[in-house]
């Protein structure tokens, strides 16, 4: 595999080159009028995918934007691994706070710059070089391999799950990986192993049937602001615990070896608290800050509105407030379970004086990943072997419900093997990606593709703890 290295070393300007032309286009799946970029940026991983000796590549097209498909089926007996990732990307607002320009990549301090690069052009293309690289230094891979690259990640997987079970034949595999998520920190390789969950809502409290006079009616009336904002102070108590009736009942506690393994990792709290601004860390008492981040569930309010919002003073008592409320979840919790319970109690402690309307948004399962299953042994190998020291085990705090969507519909456990930056900028102006752990990244897809090929897989592995 020495010879994976040298060829990685010597072809990584072209490479860098190659993504470049790539972020270029501009994929912003939720611009309307960017639909047909969507569709060129298909048709160019298309055509790069079908240059690296594919014996398949297909593009699927869905009620949304469309799916890049590849397959490499040259190793008869060997396992097969599904590679996910997608090519969409986010809208670059506020344009006026980019450096250089979003969709015109450019080579600063070691860092590719643009709209894409780390989320999730440069991620994938990683995989496409490893593919590219093992040909040209032993002239195949070493198992089967296929590629599933989806256009609508980054409006919420709308047609994924159609997608997944339509195409279940030909997306048929033992294990899957998936290359969208951050490392712990720089020079930390990393595998994500745990992913919280989501259920958001919007909570409408009405009073009377319009804004009134505050002198006339204050005191007499209901003033939805008031019970609103005594409603959502009574969700958690002193202990930053949440008081909906059985919001805990599914929580699968850490084991001590869990929290043995996250009090060992590099966590420098105090950087951490200054790179938010805020004066001090809060949460659930008894936990650490990475514990509250990673495996406990919350629940808070993202937004509220109501009454008189302009300059200047206006004696309004208003008809309407409102809330929007998020809940993070973890391993066993459902969202659809703690939707219903969240409605509920806002429901009971809304006072008699006025009427309470609650509103389900979106939601997403938490995920759990089987790490006793043999391929994350394998997958810290190979990443050992690219960056030189060991892999962490790590969680993020953060919600990506396709995963789920993933793990379920296959019943394979899905490899978090991301090689993106906690600070990447990825949904904010001024995106990057580190081009040392490109470089790393490509090497160690190839060196997970190698590992892999001596996996024995049996029809009885377990799918994925996905919560």
């Amino acid at each position: 595999m020495e010879h994976v290295a040298a060829f990685v070393d010597a072809h990584l300007d072209r490479f860098i080159e190659e993504l470049s032309a790539w972020v270029r286009i501009p994929s912003v799946s939720s611009d309307p009028a960017r639909a047909g970029e969507v569709e060129r940026s298909a048709q160019h991983l298309a055509a790069e995918l079908r240059s690296l000796h594919a014996t398949r590549v297909e593009i699927w097209p869905t009620a949304g934007h469309p799916a890049v498909f590849a397959e490499w089926l040259g190793a008869p007996g060997k396992p097969t691994l599904l590679v996910y990732g997608h090519h969409d990307v986010q809208p670059v607002d506020p344009l006026g706070e980019w450096t250089s320009p979003p969709f015109e990549p450019e080579v600063r301090a070691g860092r590719l710059w643009g709209r894409g690069t780390a989320d999730d052009k440069g991620q994938v293309h990683i995989h496409s070089k490893a593919v590219e690289t093992l040909f040209a230094s032993a002239g195949r891979l070493p198992i089967n391999l296929k590629m599933l690259i989806e256009g609508e990640e980054e409006v919420g997987s709308q047609h994924l799950g159609d997608l997944l079970r339509e195409r279940a034949t030909d997306l048929a595999a033992d294990v899957v990986c998936i290359s969208d998520t951050s490392m712990f920190g720089p020079n930390v390789p990393s595998l994500c192993v745990g992913l919280r969950g989501l259920t958001y809502l919007e909570v409408t409290v009405d009073g009377p049937a319009a804004d009134l006079h505050s002198g006339m009616f204050g005191g007499a009336i209901g003033n939805p602001i008031n019970a609103l904002t005594t409603m959502l102070g009574a969700l958690h108590d002193p202990a930053g615990r949440v008081r909906v009736p059985g919001f805990y009942d599914a929580v699968v506690p850490l084991s001590d070896a869990e929290r043995r393994s996250i009090a060992a990792l590099p966590f420098d709290e105090g950087a951490w608290l200054r790179s938010t601004g805020a004066p001090a860390p809060v949460g659930e008492s008894g936990y650490t800050t990475l514990e509250r981040l990673w495996a406990r569930p919350t629940l808070d309010c993202c937004g509220i509105w109501g009454g008189f919002q302009g300059d200047g003073a206006k004696t309004v008592l208003p008809a309407r407030a409102g809330a929007k409320v998020s809940c993070r979840l973890v391993p066993n919790q459902e969202p659809d379970d703690i939707a219903r319970k969240v409605a509920a109690t806002l429901e009971r402690l809304a006072p008699s004086a006025v009427r309470v309307r609650v509103a389900v948004l979106h939601g997403g399962s938490p995920y759990l990943a089987p790490t006793e299953h043999p391929v994350y042994a394998l997958a810290q190998r190979a990443l050992h072997r690219a960056f030189g020291k060991p892999p962490v085990f790590m969680r993020e705090g953060g919600s990506i419900p396709f995963v789920r969507t993933i793990s379920d519909a296959t019943g394979k456990p899905c490899l978090l093997m991301g090689f993106g930056q906690p600070d990447e900028n990825a949904h904010a102006p001024n995106e990057w990606l580190d081009l040392e752990n490109y470089r790393r990244g490509i090497l160690s897809a190839a060196y997970l593709y190698e590992e892999i090929a001596d996996m024995v897989i049996s029809p009885g592995d377990a799918p994925a703890r996905s919560g």
